[in-house]
């Protein structure tokens, strides 16, 4: 059975139970898996988030109604698509609501969730909201580097991209890689959070210093930017560094989000986290280390949360014992530094010194 054909089978299914309810005299309902950080398990052996077995009842009562027809119609939109193999971005799904009467949604912040919870009851079927048609507005994160892209989405001429060989440009991520396919000479994967730091270091082909491929996250990285990042590791065996600047946000958002996947969209964690990731910094331990202090910038209180939450109750960081410390230590110092704060020894010292020194002993990265 092709993907199309599974997802026009699992949305009929859905749809045959909710008409048998009704057929049977009973308020129909379904059961929707419970998106959010309460709700998930993580087993470092698994190596990212899973949901765990918290649903809530979606059906006709009196708080729960609208919400209940709007999913019934998003998954008439889903089947719609597959059938047309077409598609909608997200933002044309939420205006496409708009002829819905009733079931129209307020805001796209409502479509999304509604989208994101169809895709947690197609999680089970291996299922993903682009197999449901929906596709993000934004593409992937950019790429340079020891890699060439090959392009299979016309298959009578297949694209080859070299990495290397993008002058100042570089190569956007495309938001599916199912008709994309990697050949590379990388020792490492190395995923920096700002584009001014990837900006640099592409620059100055730190990838031919030090062969690798480098990506731009722009914070927190996007699905694709994570499926693609997992295919390098996993196809080629390559290790993934993760370098953001060292704040609760780049920890707990921008690294762990890589890594294991996110508290309401764990369904999706198995697909596009990059379990073999690893955090080369910048790290608390770094201020001190590289003489920081005066690059530093106080912790805000959301920072603060941040951090007290992510030690109390992210299954993640309480399952290591050396990221407890260090978001400890950060609470310590009271400061955050960013990548930039580097540039205190000068604009190439990034490139010179820090990155060839932690590169020397990646046994000492944060898991």
């Amino acid at each position: 059975m092709s993907r199309r054909e599974r997802t026009i089978a699992f949305l009929q299914q859905l749809a045959s139970r909710v008409l048998s309810q009704v057929q049977a005299g009973q308020l129909p309902e379904l059961r929707v898996p419970t998106r959010a950080l309460s709700n998930v398990t993580y087993d470092p052996s698994h190596g990212y988030f899973e949901l765990g077995p918290q649903v809530k009842q979606r059906g006709l009562t009196v708080h729960a109604a609208r919400t209940f027809a709007q999913t019934l119609k998003m998954m008439a939109l889903s089947r719609e698509l597959a059938e047309g193999d077409d598609f909608a971005t997200k933002r044309e799904a939420y205006y496409i609501s708009k002829n819905w009467g009733d079931c129209r949604f307020d805001g796209q912040d409502e479509s999304d969730g509604i989208m994101s919870d169809l895709e947690a009851m197609a999680a089970a079927e291996d299922i993903t909201r682009e197999q449901l048609g929906f596709y993000p507005e934004a593409h992937g994160g950019a790429i340079v580097g020891q890699l060439t892209v090959i392009d299979h989405s016309d298959p009578r001429q297949p694209v080859r991209i070299d990495c290397r060989q993008l002058g100042q440009g570089s190569y956007a991520v495309p938001r599916t890689l199912e008709q994309v396919q990697f050949t590379t000479d990388a020792r490492f994967v190395l995923a920096i959070e700002t584009g001014g730091m990837f900006q640099r270091l592409h620059q100055h082909r730190f990838w031919e210093q030090h062969p690798c491929v480098l990506v731009e996250m722009a914070g927190v990285p996007t699905r694709a930017t994570r499926r693609f990042v997992r295919r390098l590791s996993e196809e080629h065996a390559l290790p993934v560094y993760c370098f953001t600047d060292c704040d609760p946000y780049g920890f707990a958002n921008i690294y762990r989000t890589l890594k294991v996947g996110s508290g309401n969209a764990a369904h999706t964690a198995r697909l596009y986290s990059v379990p073999s990731a690893r955090f080369l910094g910048v790290t608390p331990d770094d201020i001190e280390d590289y003489g920081l202090q005066d690059a530093t910038h106080p912790l805000t209180e959301l920072d603060i949360k941040r951090a007290r939450d992510a030690i109390a109750h992210d299954p993640f960081f309480r399952a290591h014992a050396p990221w407890v410390r260090a978001i400890e230590k950060l609470l310590t110092l009271g400061v955050r530094a960013e990548q930039q704060a580097l540039a205190k020894w000068g604009l190439n010292f990034v490139i010179e010194e820090y990155l060839p020194r932690k590169l020397k002993d990646p046994t000492t990265f944060l898991p």
